[in-house]
C-alpha cells in the first residue's frame, strides 16, 4: 500500500510528538537508558494493524494535536486511548488500517482518557537511527529530536506479513475513581519507615510527570501521608529498572517510564509488574492511583 519515495510531512505536533521504536536496551551500563515507546502494548498493536514489523518506528503523539500530509499513498493505523482520528477533517475512527492518497492531512485529536497514541504507517517511519534505535530519548538527548512543524518522515520498508487484525479495541482507560497499579516490593523498602503506605490511599498524578517518570502527590486534603525514610546512611548510586517507583526524600513517588535515568541515589522501594506498565504510561495530571501487592 506504500507508494515508492512515500513521506510524511508534519504539520502540527500538538505538546509533543516523537518517533518511537522498541528503543536502546541492553546499553545501561554504558548509561544509555532503553527509552523506546512508553506504552509497548499500544505501539505493537498500532504494528500489526499495518502488518508491520515490531520493531518499526511509530509516531509516539503525546495528548493529540498531531497532523502530517502525506506525499505518495500509505496504509496507517493509530492504536492507544479513545480518539478522534481524521482524514481531510473527515472523522475515519481509529483501531482499524486507513489508506491514505497523495496531499491528505492526516490529524489525531487528543484521547478522551488517557495520554499516548501511536501513528503506525506500513513500512514504518524511515528516520536515522542511534545506537541501533530510530527512538527519541528526551533525557539523553539521543535520537531524532522532538517533531517539529515542516519535518520530514519517509516511510520505510520494516512490513511483514498482512496484518492478522484488521479491526481492534482501544486501549483500555477506565473511568473509574482510581488507576490500579500491581507492584512488588524491593529492593530498598527497608529505607522507608512504614512501606505499606504506598499501598494504602490513593495518589494523584502531578502535573511535572513526561517520559521520564510519572510523579505523584497525596491528596491536597492532608488526610494520607506522604513516605518518610529511614534515618539511615545516604544510599550510593545504583542502577535503576523500567516501571521503578522511586521515593525521593519529599516522600511523593516517581514511576520511571521509557526515557528514565539507568542510575539514582534515592531508594527504589517497589517495581510496577510488565502488566501495569503500560497503564503507567497513559497517566495523565489529575489522575488517581492506587498500588496493589502482586
Amino acid at each position: 500500500m506504500t507508494g515508492p519515495h512515500t513521506e510524511f510531512i508534519v504539520a502540527s505536533t500538538g505538546p509533543l510528538a516523537t518517533v518511537q521504536d522498541l528503543g536502546r536496551p541492553g546499553h545501561a551500563h554504558l548509561g544509555v537508558p532503553r527509552s523506546g515507546a512508553a506504552d509497548l502494548e499500544s505501539f505493537a498493536l498500532a504494528n500489526r494493524l499495518v502488518g508491520n514489523l515490531e520493531d518499526a518506528a511509530c509516531v509516539e503523539v503525546t495528548l493529540g494535536g498531531f497532523s502530517a500530509r502525506i506525499h505518495g499513498t500509505a496504509l496507517v493505523a493509530i492504536a492507544g486511548p479513545t480518539t478522534v482520528v481524521r482524514v481531510d477533517g473527515h472523522e475515519v475512527g481509529s483501531h482499524s488500517a486507513i489508506p491514505l492518497k497523495n496531499g491528505q492531512t492526516l490529524s489525531v485529536t487528543a484521547p478522551r482518557r488517557g495520554c499516548r497514541n501511536y501513528v503506525a504507517v506500513r513500512g514504518g517511519f524511515d528516520v536515522a537511527t542511534e545506537l541501533d534505535s530510530r527512538s527519541t530519548d528526551t533525557l539523553s538527548g539521543l535520537g531524532p529530536a522532538p517533531l517539529s512543524i515542516g519535518d520530514e518522515l519517509p516511510v520505510g520498508r520494516l512490513s511483514g506479513a498482512w496484518p492478522a487484525v484488521m479491526l481492534a479495541p482501544p486501549a483500555p482507560c477506565p473511568a473509574a475513581p482510581a488507576v490500579s497499579l500491581t507492584v512488588r516490593f524491593g529492593p530498598r523498602n527497608d529505607r522507608l519507615v512504614a512501606p505499606q503506605l504506598l499501598t494504602d490511599g490513593v495518589w494523584v498524578v502531578n502535573p511535572a510527570s513526561n517520559r521520564i517518570g510519572v510523579r505523584l502527590d497525596r491528596p491536597g486534603d492532608g488526610a494520607e501521608p506522604a513516605l518518610a525514610h529511614r534515618d539511615l546512611p545516604e544510599l550510593a548510586s545504583e542502577g535503576v529498572p523500567l516501571g521503578g517507583v522511586q521515593i525521593p526524600r519529599s516522600g511523593q513517588p516517581v514511576l520511571f517510564l521509557a526515557d528514565h535515568p539507568v542510575t539514582g541515589g534515592y531508594p527504589v522501594v517497589a517495581v510496577l509488574t510488565p502488566a501495569s506498565l503500560p497503564r503507567a504510561a497513559q497517566l495523565v495530571a489529575g489522575d488517581r492511583v492506587r498500588f496493589s501487592l502482586g
